[in-house]
């Protein structure tokens, strides 16, 4: 099974601002959300993190060895890090949801995210299918698994919402790719 885990909250994440390639450590209710979920998801799982903070501090509350890989690095919204939403122009917004393809000003496209994406996944596909691996990644990288799992376009991104500190569950066997779940939250600890 192959585990996506987006990273417990930061204070930006509960600001609304965008983040993307900025690093900001998790709030303390993000530390909280990553220790549940480490006693929740399988505990011989391999873990592979994103190299950004907040993605590697979720994944060390898990106690266990984690893979670092760059491929699951969140999108980089180049001008636009660290933005409000309503900060950004609507025209940017209608641009970048008609074309995968748009490239934000200094960042890049969704396209990239899933090329990158596609290939961690296609690497971990025989490995997922023998035993549990975790990825600690962002919501982009997660969109991008998603359309992989489905096989279809990166445009999917804009049809999914995914959670803070929540998990997907892809599975995957001689068939191929599966969804089980999407945005499940591990039971808080007493």
């Amino acid at each position: 099974m192959l585990y996506l885990v987006r990273h417990g909250r930061t204070d930006a994440n509960a600001r609304g601002l965008l983040l993307g390639r900025a690093d900001p450590p998790l709030s303390a209710e993000g530390h909280e959300q990553a220790a549940a979920l480490g006693a929740w998801l399988p505990r011989d799982a391999r873990v592979v993190a994103s190299p950004l903070r907040r993605t590697r501090e979720t994944a060390a509350a898990f106690g266990r060895p984690v893979d670092v890989d760059e491929r699951w690095i969140e999108l980089d919204y180049g001008d636009f890090d660290g933005l409000t939403f309503d900060e950004v122009s609507p025209d940017v917004w209608r641009a970048w949801r008609a074309d995968a393809g748009f490239v934000l000003p200094n960042g890049e496209s969704l396209l990239a995210v899933g090329e990158r994406v596609r290939d961690a996944c296609d690497e971990l596909a025989d490995e997922a299918h023998e035993r549990d691996v975790i990825v600690v990644t962002h919501v982009s990288p997660i969109k991008a698994a998603l359309a992989w799992a489905l096989q279809v376009t990166d445009a999917i991104s804009w049809r999914v919402f995914v959670e803070v500190a929540s998990v997907a569950r892809v599975a995957i066997d001689e068939r191929g790719a599966s969804i089980r779940s999407l945005n499940e939250h591990a039971p808080p600890l007493s």
